[in-house]
């Protein structure tokens, strides 16, 4: 998954970012995890944890009772979960909800407007400043002080161990991205991306694209990393502007999802012409495709820009419009392709994706995130409760805390230990990494941390 995002601070909405994590209206947030097999709802009495591994089910398999969050962020699958609460919206919360405990927390200057994980670095982002921290540890590694005015809290970090990269706003007043090296500390690149302010950004799964939207939401485009080279240019629509808030890439980087307050979600399929730009099979499409790219050579370079946009390759047609969406990577779920998407009404909706042939994708499922009960009430059923599946039951904090804890996987980070070199904030070399989909082991990786930064006990937290 590699989704991009924003995130709204409590004091009030600012505009959509894009991706995992972002304010939606009937939810506080909504928020995939890094592999898109989880979705964190945070809601005004607590937060859920969902597993989206079937079509058919949803399994609700954690429930807390933390008022009004804002903010839910998980690492993969495993029991590291960021919370940050209305309640304290300068204090970040990092728990281990399988065994129901605090690793520690830390306050911040000011309101905490996004965070985000991978397995090396946790990054908080406040309207002017960038916290990157040692996952490990929780050790903070660096501060990005006076960074340009952000009051969406927009930010992506890549997932990969050895491409680390955060990228954030470089400018308040048009598109420029900073794209900085979480790992080795220092700044990569600076991207010229839109005119306009930026409204979304994310990487691909390998840290090697990345891609972008500004809050005119008409073009994406996609660069290569660490170059900053223009790849593709993908145009949303040309009749309207709107809030982009959610991009992200397929697992293969072939597909960028990109979904708004509109009524459609586009899909774009990242295809590098061969060296003669010759197909196979011609259709009267690319026949005039070809007579246009021929044309834009002879004419300004704003008309020809427009001309060599592509469009989109697939779209979904959402049952309402007006509404922010969070789309993940799109990725098989049970052999198949699927496109999900978390509405702001606290509905989650699955489609079929054709990766061959593309056009519109058809609803397979739909399911309640919260009050199943009142919406039957308000018949629901009219929308067509033949795809509804209720949501299964939550379990409680005890039966969830007796569960008894599973032991080492045989996929870990060897590089992970309690007294590996990571907790001095060194950067893990990548050949300690095993190669793959990681599970991560719980029990070794991410024990409660006894002492805080300040040398006070667990529980207490650390003022930033």
């Amino acid at each position: 998954m590699e989704t991009g995002e924003g995130a709204d601070g409590p004091s009030g909405p600012g505009e959509p970012g894009a991706g995992p994590g972002t304010e939606l209206t009937g939810l506080g947030c909504a928020s995939f995890n890094q592999d898109s097999t989880s979705l964190a709802v945070g809601t005004k009495t607590g937060y859920k944890l969902f597993s989206v591994t079937s079509v058919d089910k949803l399994d609700c398999i954690y429930e807390s009772e933390t008022p009004d969050v804002y903010i839910v962020e998980r690492l993969f699958s495993s029991s590291l979960v960021v919370v940050v609460s209305l309640s304290i919206p300068r204090r970040m919360n990092v728990y281990h909800f399988k065994k129901g405990t605090e690793i520690c927390n830390y306050s911040y200057s000011n309101t905490i407007l996004s965070v985000r994980l991978n397995r090396q670095r946790l990054v908080v982002c406040l309207e002017e400043s960038v916290y990157i921290h040692n996952i490990k540890d929780m050790k903070l590694l660096k501060t990005l002080l006076n960074t340009p005015s952000n009051p969406s809290g927009l930010c992506a970090l890549s997932i990969n161990h050895s491409n680390s990269y955060l990228a954030y706003p470089g400018s308040s007043t048009i598109g420029e991205i900073i794209v900085y090296d979480a790992n080795n500390l220092s700044t990569l690149t600076m991207i010229p991306a839109h005119d306009s302010p930026l409204a979304a950004i994310t990487f691909n799964s390998s840290g090697t694209k990345l891609a972008s939207a500004s809050e005119r939401g008409t073009v994406i485009r996609v660069f290569s990393i660490p170059e900053g080279q223009r790849l593709f240019e993908f145009r949303r629509g040309m009749k309207r502007y709107v809030n982009i808030s959610s991009l992200s890439f397929s697992p293969d980087a072939q597909f960028l999802c990109a979904s708004s307050n509109t009524e459609t979600v586009h899909i774009f399929k990242l295809e590098q012409h061969g060296p003669s730009g010759e197909e196979e099979c011609p259709t009267w499409g690319s026949y005039v495709g070809k007579m246009f790219s021929a044309a834009s050579s002879y004419l300004p370079a704003q008309v020809s820009g427009v001309m060599s946009q592509e469009r989109a390759f697939a779209t979904v047609r959402l049952l309402v419009a007006g509404q922010r969406n969070v789309c993940p990577q799109p990725r098989e779920i049970q052999k198949l392709p699927r496109l999900l998407v978390a509405s702001s009404d606290g509905q989650l909706f699955i489609y079929n994706v054709d990766p061959q042939d593309g056009g519109e994708c058809f609803l397979a499922q739909k399911h309640r995130l919260f009050g199943e009960d009142e919406d039957k009430e308000e018949g629901l059923e009219s929308e067509g409760s033949e795809v509804t599946v209720p949501v299964q039951a939550c379990p409680s904090y005890a039966a969830t805390v007796a569960i008894p804890a599973t032991g080492p996987v045989t996929t870990t980070l060897t590089g992970y230990s309690e007294d590996g070199g990571a907790k001095k904030g060194e950067v893990i070399p990548e050949h300690e990494f095993a190669a793959g989909p990681v599970c991560l082991d719980d029990e070794n990786e991410f024990p409660p941390i006894n002492w805080c930064r300040d040398g006070t006990r667990g529980g207490q937290g650390r003022r930033l």
